[in-house]
């Protein structure tokens, strides 16, 4: 693994929510179309992947965008948020929840997924947050080796819809004072 020198990692702003909408409904589809229904696809990214949606988001004060640019050109990105935590950690004092995390595929094995994780680490602190927690499909084991490999733990399930299709998330979970 290589670390790129020119990866920064920022807060997005209202600015920034065309790149973000355009970032986060590649990194998806590049993710998961392939094995799903496509019109279940096409009614999820419609309800939660337009500009007006991220704007929405990177507005919130109870959630943190965060933007990773090589040189200007967005890699990945990731959003925190505060709220009600999946049922296996919901009597987990200040847990904060990773809604999203996505590197785009170019930029897979250059260390991008690394800065940005330990960005999301500080952004949860920002909000208040001792632990984190994520649901990610349970198909994808890619994503669940680097987050184990980041200290996560599997603590459960929840279900996940994706269209129409009731998908089951593995639930994980980590303290940030954890090594």
């Amino acid at each position: 693994m290589t670390t790129d020198p020119e990866l920064t990692i920022r807060r997005a702003v209202a600015a920034d929510a065309p790149v973000v909408a355009e970032l986060a409904l590649r990194t998806f589809m590049e993710a998961f179309a392939a094995d799903n229904h496509p019109e279940d696809v096409a009614m999820y990214t419609a309800k939660v992947y337009g500009a007006n949606q991220q704007a929405a988001e990177i507005a919130d004060p109870q959630m943190i965008t965060l933007l990773a640019e090589i040189g200007g050109v967005p890699a990945g990105y990731a959003q925190v948020r505060a709220g009600q935590p999946a049922q296996p950690v919901r009597d987990v004092p200040d847990v904060i929840e990773i809604a999203r995390f996505y590197v785009d595929q170019p930029w897979h094995g250059r260390g991008v997924a690394q800065r940005l994780m330990d960005a999301v680490f500080d952004a949860a602190r920002e909000l208040g947050g001792r632990a984190l927690w994520l649901g990610v499909w349970e198909r994808n084991h890619r994503a669940m080796a680097f987050y184990r490999k980041r200290g996560f733990s599997d603590v459960g399930s929840h279900e996940f819809i994706v269209g129409t299709d009731r998908q089951t998330d593995r639930v994980m979970y980590r303290r940030l004072d954890e090594g």
